[in-house]
């Protein structure tokens, strides 16, 4: 495995820190800055509006410009983001250092995507790209527990300095370990006009339909878990943080699993994978009042919702091959889109009397929704895609 992908990892790891670890922190954040709970909230819906604009916005400004050298300026925005919000004397200032971190994530993982493709055979994408995003998946697991304890033991600041260090540890790395990897020579593939054209694609607007659909089936479950875990499944809230990492577990299991199978036979794993995960969040639904029901099915729904990221990411990278950056952004975009749309429609089930099990359903009917949309997709698409090394048919695998 090229060390370049470790370092990308570890930018990855940074970045999921600094997006989920403040859910953890946010009374102590309340408190420090004289603020209500939902106005302390607002520095993570802030964050999640800043990753779909940077995706878009940032990746589109950089277009022309060397991969590396991109990934190299986003971790110092990363860096200042986190260092503003370590030093933020009010609110308002720590809002900012989480919108400057934020802009980068997007752009960094969709950017990262390409170059960590760029750096494998054809056969090992898939997993390359997984390798990326197992940074992310880690920092649910283990960064996220570890950052709340610091920062509830000494003071939050404390987990963004810690944070602020991560960033430049992954910045010497991205540095000295990751190769420069040849741009395009096509000039009608260079910058921002060539990136665009890969949006003429339909199949790249459906990647975006199932990303959206499958990971928001997913998100919507999950975003009112602690709920249904104390007032379904009757677990004690002391219990919420460690069922938290068994999901986290399954993250990093289901992508990295996800990624191997997806160079196998892309589209057939992710079929496969959007069917088990519906199946899973009906049974979830059905036995969320029975404890060790619910502990497998928590596992399971990490494990195969994240699987299907890699190979979603490698899906439009394989429609967009010639312009695949602006996509590949747009992408993780569509998965924050997706995280916001899950989380809308599950919060309206709730409110709508249905019961603490009923986002588990909406989910489940958004994944059928993706599955249905990549079927049908799959069926009209009769050409190959034909990548560096062979053709891959999106009937065939």
């Amino acid at each position: 495995m090229p060390l370049g992908l470790l370092a990308l990892a570890m930018g990855g790891f940074g970045i999921g820190l600094t997006e989920f670890v403040i859910m953890g922190l946010l009374p102590e954040v309340s408190a420090d800055f004289q603020v209500s709970e939902s106005v302390a909230g607002y520095l993570i819906s802030g964050y999640a509006m800043s990753v779909a604009v940077g995706a878009i916005v940032i990746t589109a400004a950089v277009t022309r410009f060397d991969r590396k050298r991109v990934l190299q300026l986003l971790m110092v925005l990363f860096i200042g983001g986190n260092l503003l919000s370590a030093l933020a004397p009010t609110y308002e200032v720590m809002m900012a250092g989480r919108v400057l971190a934020a802009l980068c994530h997007g752009a960094f993982f969709g950017i990262g995507s390409v170059l960590a493709a760029d750096l494998v055979p054809a056969s090992k994408k898939a997993g390359a790209i997984a390798t990326m995003f197992a940074g992310l998946t880690v920092a649910n697991v283990l960064g996220v527990p570890f950052g709340t304890f610091l920062g509830q033991q000494f003071g939050w600041r404390s987990t963004f300095w810690a944070i602020t260090v991560i960033g430049v540890i992954a910045l010497i790395g991205i540095a000295t370990l990751v190769p420069a990897v040849d741009r395009p020579s096509d000039p009608a593939s260079a910058g921002l006009r060539g990136e665009l054209r890969a949006f003429r694609t339909p199949q790249v607007w459906v990647s975006i339909a199932v990303t959206i659909l499958g990971f928001g089936g997913m998100f919507g479950a999950f975003t009112y878990i602690a709920f249904t875990l104390t007032e379904v499944g009757g677990f004690a809230s002391t219990s919420v943080p460690w069922l938290l990492v068994l999901f986290g577990g399954g993250l990093f299991v289901g992508n990295f699993l996800g990624g191997r199978a997806a160079d196998k036979a892309l589209t057939r794993t992710l079929i496969t994978i959007l069917a088990v995960l519906t199946v899973v969040l009906v049974v979830f639904a059905l036995t969320a009042d029975n404890k060790p029901m619910t502990v497998a099915a928590l596992f399971l729904m990490g494990a195969f919702g994240f699987a299907t990221v890699p190979g979603l990411q490698m899906r439009i990278m394989n429609y967009a091959k010639e312009a695949p950056t602006m996509a590949s952004g747009a992408n993780i975009a569509a998965f924050n889109v997706g995280n916001a749309l899950g989380a809308w429609l599950g919060g309206m089930t709730i409110a709508a009397g249905l019961g603490f099990t009923s986002p588990i359903w909406m989910g489940a009917a958004l994944t059928v929704g993706a599955l249905a949309v990549l079927g049908l997709a799959t069926v009209l698409d009769r050409r190959p895609v034909r990548s560096e090394d062979e053709t891959v048919s999106t009937v065939s695998v």
